[in-house]
């Protein structure tokens, strides 16, 4: 942050309010403790006969490589109505949710990761969009593990192949380590 977004000054501090347990950033002008939380993220793993869906990335960060499509939630959308979006845009493939699937945590990237077991509604995908350079049905042997684009893709992935007859959701966390 540059300035308090309440009174507009730049007197920010990084400080341990009172009552708190965490540095947070606070304006020395006029008190605000301006809180920072992770950003969620949102998507599906879509199957249709056997077979996932993933998007060759066409934009930052990683482009080139595979993904499940993922991206931000936005606001005034649950995280159903975003994961569904995020399967058109990135596919223009139609899902049905079938349960959530995927709970992953990444925090030194302040993110959490909701992905969704879904159920494409026909075979019907678009070959590119504007996020994706490329789209594709994957067996899971063809799958491009060496040119997955994130962990949480291949978390997701990998727990579905393990455990295809069950409902369980997963629980996993990455932390990479800056030492």
């Amino acid at each position: 942050m540059n300035y308090c977004s309440t009174c507009g000054s730049k007197d920010l501090e990084k400080t341990v309010p009172e009552g708190d347990n965490r540095l947070r950033i606070v304006c020395s002008n006029c008190g605000q403790i301006h809180y920072q939380n992770p950003n969620m993220v949102v998507g599906c793993l879509p199957v249709y006969k056997g077979k996932i869906l993933l998007a060759r990335r066409d934009i930052e960060p990683r482009k080139g490589l595979w993904n499940l499509p993922c991206g931000f939630l936005e606001n005034e959308e649950t995280v159903e109505e975003g994961a569904i979006r995020e399967v058109m845009e990135e596919t223009g493939a139609e899902v049905r949710l079938l349960h959530l699937h995927t709970v992953y945590n990444l925090p030194n990237a302040q993110q959490v990761y909701l992905i969704f077991l879904a159920e494409m509604t026909s075979a019907d995908f678009l070959e590119i969009t504007t996020e994706s350079s490329e789209v594709g049905l994957f067996d899971p042997e063809e799958i491009p593990w060496k040119e997955m684009a994130f962990s949480s893709s291949a978390f997701a992935i990998e727990r579905y192949l393990a455990n295809k007859h069950t409902t369980q959701t997963h629980f996993g966390t990455y932390y990479k380590r800056t030492d």
